[in-house]
């Protein structure tokens, strides 16, 4: 018999992100290939659940929970007593945190851990409890579940976690939000950010040190010196905290173009990512790298780093760059300066896209939990002996 799974999704914020794309992306296939689920969520995201997966208990939870200190001190006495009305039989926390006094099997989701690696790349003040609730995942869940082998490795590395506990399994992405788009849409993309046709080079993410965002801007700014038709630099997606974004937008020469739209919605990534010149996603670290995979599944060219779980993503079907400013500008003027070698990757990346799905994601995250029942029941048994 299928355990009963309840997904605590609370952590997911307003604006969705990388994290309520995985969380969404994971539960409609869950939910598609029959799977006992229950949801624990938000108020406010109660009728989002209702209607994504149909007929599957959704709890919410007490009004507060989008503040942070109120989420996880309902998680520690909260969440246990959801888990006890739905009869669950394993818990999945999708987000590097858990309730420590848990005592059903607790699958856990680390996405990435560069904040042991690189904690100077990271908010201040989210690194430490994210590195507390990771070491406590590590030493305390029944499972750990990597977005990549690379993370997976990195737990091992870093914080000595036990790799037959770990299951890799990879996101998905999905292909009818992220498709290639129609003139129509990409047009709407490019009259939208007042370009109006005229080329540009996209990025999409966090304004924050490890998406290297301040070395794109120089690169792209040394790769259009001197063109006569330069592509714009459109840097969309949330705020940050890296000032050294502002001071390389500043030295920007005049004639050159940076557009901060800021974030777009789904519907138009699309647009966004097809329509572009190129991707380019310089990153210095990743756990995944969901944003390579998205502007894959829309048919764009991507320049990216070999940082990582990237290339596990792109394959031979992107372009590498070293992360640099020298590295980036050598990489995007071999890419402006050849349409050709742009079209053929974007078919291999199109075409690439297609080897990761939720359903494929969904199928690694039912063995673990099955895994994690085993393990618990046998732990369990161990004990009355």
């Amino acid at each position: 018999m299928a355990p009963r799974i309840l997904l605590d999704t609370t952590a997911v914020p307003a604006d969705r992100g990388g994290l309520g794309r995985y969380v969404d992306g994971l539960l409609t296939a869950l939910h598609a290939q029959g799977a006992d689920l229950a949801v624990a969520c938000q108020r406010a995201d109660q009728e989002r659940y209702e209607r994504l997966v149909p007929g599957t208990r959704i709890v919410s939870g007490p009004p507060g929970l989008a503040h942070r200190a109120t989420r996880l001190a309902w998680e520690q006495t909260g969440l246990p007593h959801v888990a006890a009305s739905v009869g669950a039989d394993v818990l999945h926390l999708p987000t590097y945190t858990m309730p420590v006094s848990a005592s059903l099997p607790t699958v856990v989701t680390i996405h990435d851990v560069t904040l042991f690696a690189e904690p100077e790349k990271h908010d201040p003040v989210r690194t430490t409890y994210i590195k507390s609730a990771t070491r406590t995942a590590a030493r305390r869940a029944t499972r750990l579940i990597a977005p990549s082998r690379a993370t997976r490795d990195e737990l091992v590395r870093l914080l000595g976690a036990d790799p037959a506990h770990i299951d890799v399994a990879y996101h998905g992405v999905d292909h009818e939000v992220f498709h290639r788009p129609t003139e129509p849409e990409t047009k709407q993309v490019s009259d939208r950010l007042g370009l109006h046709g005229r080329p540009y080079i996209a990025y999409l993410g966090a304004l924050e040190p490890r998406k290297n965002v301040p070395n794109l801007i120089r690169g792209w700014a040394r790769a259009c010196a001197g063109l006569p038709d330069p592509p714009a630099l459109v840097l969309a997606g949330g705020g940050g905290w890296d000032d050294a974004v502002d001071a390389a937008i500043a030295a920007v020469p005049p004639q050159l173009r940076v557009l901060r739209p800021g974030y777009l919605s789904w519907s138009s990534l699309p647009g966004f990512f097809g329509g572009a010149l190129l991707v380019a996603l310089p990153s210095l670290g990743e756990g995944f790298g969901l944003p390579v995979l998205e502007a894959m599944s829309c048919g764009a060219p991507v320049l990216t780093t070999r940082r990582g779980p990237l290339p596990e993503v792109g394959g031979e079907a992107v372009a590498y760059t070293t992360p640099d400013p020298d590295g980036i500008a050598s990489a995007l003027a071999k890419l402006i300066a050849d349409p050709g070698r742009r079209a053929s990757l974007a078919e291999a990346a199109h075409a690439r896209s297609h080897e990761f799905s939720w359903a494929e994601s969904a199928r690694a995250h039912i063995a673990s939990y099955g895994k994690a029942v085993e393990e618990h029941r046998a732990s369990q048994g161990s004990r009355t002996h």
